[in-house]
């Protein structure tokens, strides 16, 4: 892990991964010691957060693009002109969110995304935060038996519009189809060489080879021990507030909290712009 940084100022948020940002704009164009320096701080924290930043379509898509290609959806249309940002909206009578249950992107995909940029330009005071989760740790922290028994297991993602048709304000694909790939239940991260578990409760339930009690039986302790909250972080949105993770090595949620009618309070809207970068196949 990197100690010191000249171009930007790095604040842990917690001991198991997360970190801000402070000192930098990601609306003007970077140069290449402070992107080096960001690219760092964000393998090293896996998820990095920014609060007062006023991104345009096109500057959210040039800072991704530092990071990576990017990635456009199989599954929900993009922002009319930008097919490569996805406006994640819930509207204020919703009591669900694009993101509900621990979750990586896209695991169905061959090769599934590297990460995301995600820009808040509407947002409640309160409620819909989003949990970040480390899965080196949750990987890290198994007994040496249980890493053997994981050793070379390939578990089956399924994913199909199915997911995402049911919020007002997005606009799935209809004709997109359904999406099956199957990669290591533990991977490697690419760039740090280090293991993490890879899972998905609700698109990754088979376990190649096994019958559907054995990958029950494994995945289901899996999930319960990656979704311990001290492997976990916390982010509480504000507009203008960004959060850059590592879909590689990260899982993620968000809070569907929304109990206004049960405690007196305004329900709120939500809307975000996602950017996605590609990734490879995980190994």
């Amino acid at each position: 892990m990197r100690e010191s940084y000249d171009r930007i100022d790095v604040r842990p948020v917690s001991g198991a991964l997360g970190a801000e940002i402070h000192g930098i704009d990601v609306a003007r164009p970077l140069d290449n010691e402070t992107v080096s320096e960001l690219h760092d701080a964000w393998l090293d924290h896996l998820v990095l957060f920014f609060h007062d930043q006023h991104l345009t379509p096109d500057r959210h898509k040039d800072f991704a693009r530092r990071f990576g290609e990017l990635h456009v959806h199989p599954l929900t249309e993009g922002m009319p002109g930008h097919p490569e940002i996805v406006e994640v909206v819930k509207e204020p009578g919703e009591h669900h969110n694009w993101g509900d249950g621990w979750h990586t992107d896209l695991p169905f995909l061959e090769e599934p995304p590297m990460g995301s940029v995600l820009y808040a330009r509407e947002v409640p005071p309160f409620s819909g935060d989003t949990q970040f989760a480390n899965m080196y740790l949750a990987y890290e922290t198994l007994s040496d038996a249980m890493k053997g028994v994981l050793d070379g297991l390939r578990c089956v993602f399924r994913g199909g519009v199915g997911n995402y048709d049911r919020f007002e304000g997005m606009r799935a694909i209809s004709d997109a189809g359904d999406f099956v790939a199957a990669h290591p239940v533990v991977r490697a991260h690419p760039v740090t060489g280090r293991k993490s578990l890879y899972l998905h409760r609700k698109n990754g339930n088979a376990i190649e080879g096994m019958s559907a009690g054995e990958s029950a039986a494994i995945l289901d302790f899996l999930h319960d021990h990656a979704e311990n909250p001290d492997f976990a972080c916390r982010f509480r949105w504000r507009a203008n507030s960004v959060a850059m993770w590592d879909n590689r090595c990260v899982q993620h949620r968000v809070s569907a909290d929304y109990f206004h009618s049960e405690r007196g309070f305004r329900p709120g809207r939500r809307h975000l712009h996602r950017v996605t970068m590609k990734g490879d196949r995980p190994f």
